[in-house]
């Protein structure tokens, strides 16, 4: 096994970045960040507590009443946006290097995340400028028109597996649109989030209308959440995290947008391209470490080519190469965290029990330390299994058969979540129709996961509230006001005449 790779120049104290300056907790409150690989602490970071959060929503609060921002042309902050996309973009490698160490991403993996988190930027910093929005007419009478405004102070709360990525997913429309932000980044992954400040600065966006407060969700996020100067949160994470958020910010009636988990069928009919569903299949679950809220976690196979489809999966399975995440062969590193681990392999345990075992089924041969996971198949499990049924999130897959297209919806719907669905066949009109039946967000036909940014982002039931991408993202950080305008007489009613 290669040496375990440390990133140069590693920072180890991670501080708040409150108003365009770097600080500690008032307190002096901190924690441990640990990497994947050996589970050593390798850095400290401040700990927001209540009066932290006061300070980065008063400093976002201030930033967006005074502006410049908020009151900016969209084609001045589309600018601004654009310098952001270059700078991420030129620094590729570094954020790869980074994203690697601390989540224990793939290096191969973790490579291209920044070109995507920049072309986020690029394409808010598109949309904003050809934004129309609608305006109405009675000839003679009235002219209606929708000026749409930026909301306010936006807390943005992302999770820990592609951290930068996912964090430009919501700072891109949340900025572009006017609003200033706080966000709380993931307190198992929070080396990247420390990239934004200089990033920001050196393109030009003015300060406050950034804020980055480190800290736990339980006390920051759960503050933040609740704070009455924040009208907005966009939450990525787990169901049960996004319930408890939604019933904090109830009594407040804050926009709400929850991203949750998923349980997410694959769904592989027996006239299907079986060698483009086998490599997609396989790269839905393991990429990522299986870390990933679209996985495919759940494969339902006709059973005309059930066994043969499942031997060649487990056989796929055993040759994925574990390895260290800075190393270009791995496929599937380290798990994020110790506590995330033994999640999975509690899990793990109980589908030896739930199903056959056909490849993994515990820790990675080899490593003796570190959050590794041997990829792990299990077959012929029943839709009341656990490991059926609830979100995993390691590399891990149930395998089901099915006979009939009937049989095989049931299963795909029969879980509480409602995220992601893919469906394999040759026979459009059964995709269609089958993917219409589906209760979920978002269904790929005869693709895995490839997005387009035009296209709203979310899930149903357990999955989550409200939508983002594209134009849903402009609705979800702005209001829109109506503008009625009496081009004659009003014709109102002469009362108390």
């Amino acid at each position: 096994m290669s040496k375990h790779f440390v990133p140069e120049h590693l920072q180890t104290h991670l501080q708040h970045y409150i108003d365009g300056v770097f600080v500690d907790s008032k307190g002096g409150a901190t924690f441990d960040v640990q990497e994947p690989v050996t589970n050593q602490n390798y850095a400290t970071a401040a700990s927001a507590q209540p009066e932290d959060v006061d300070l980065a929503v008063a400093a976002a609060k201030k930033a967006f009443k005074e502006g410049p921002w908020s009151k900016m042309l969209p084609r001045e902050r589309s600018r601004v946006l654009h310098k952001i996309a270059d700078i991420v973009e030129s620094r590729d490698d570094e954020l790869a290097l980074l994203e690697s160490y601390d989540s224990g991403l793939p290096i191969t993996q973790a490579k291209g995340q920044a070109r995507r988190a920049a072309e986020n930027f690029r394409f808010f910093a598109d949309l904003i400028v050809a934004q129309v929005d609608n305006s109405f007419r009675v000839p003679g009478r009235q002219m209606n028109y929708v000026n749409r405004k930026p909301i306010g102070v936006a807390a943005l709360i992302t999770p820990w597996n592609v951290p930068f990525m996912q964090e430009s997913w919501k700072l891109a429309p949340a900025i572009a649109t006017g609003n200033s932000v706080v966000m709380k980044p993931a307190s198992y992954t929070p080396l990247s989030a420390g990239l934004w400040p200089g990033i920001f600065r050196e393109a030009g966006l003015p300060e406050g209308v950034f804020n980055l407060i480190f800290g736990s969700g339980s006390v920051a996020g759960d503050y933040l959440v609740k704070h009455p100067d924040v009208p907005l949160v966009s939450f990525t994470g787990d169901s049960s995290t996004g319930a408890t958020i939604s019933t904090a910010a109830a009594p407040f009636f804050k926009g709400l947008s929850l991203e949750l988990g998923g349980k997410s069928p694959a769904v592989v009919f027996a006239d299907a391209d079986l060698d483009a569903a086998l490599d997609a299949t396989v790269f839905g679950v393991f990429s990522l470490n299986g870390e990933r809220c679209t996985a495919g976690s759940r494969v339902l196979v006709q059973r005309d080519i059930y066994d043969d489809f499942v031997a060649k999966f487990a056989e796929r399975a055993k040759n994925i190469r574990v390895g260290l995440p800075s190393d270009p062969n791995t496929e599937v590193g380290s798990l994020v965290h110790p506590k995330h681990f033994e999640k999975v392999m509690s899990y793990i345990e109980i589908g030896k029990g739930e199903g056959r075992l056909l490849a993994g089924g515990g820790r990675a041969e080899g490593f003796d330390e570190g959050n590794y996971v041997a990829p792990t198949v299990f077959a012929d499990v029943a839709p009341d299994a656990q490991i059926f049924q609830d979100e995993i999130f390691g590399p891990v897959v149930a395998i089901t058969p099915f006979d009939t297209d009937e049989e095989a919806l049931e299963l795909a719907n029969n879980t509480k979540y409602g995220l992601a669905a893919y469906v394999w066949t040759t026979n459009l009109k059964r995709a269609h129709n089958f993917a219409h039946q589906i209760e979920s967000g978002m269904v790929w036909l005869n693709s895995n996961n490839v997005r387009d940014l035009r296209t709203p982002f979310g899930g149903v039931k357990a999955s989550g509230l409200g939508r983002e991408g594209g134009y849903r993202s402009v609705d979800f950080y702005t209001t829109q006001q109506s503008i009625q305008i009496t081009l004659n007489e009003s014709h109102s009613p002469k009362f108390g005449v």
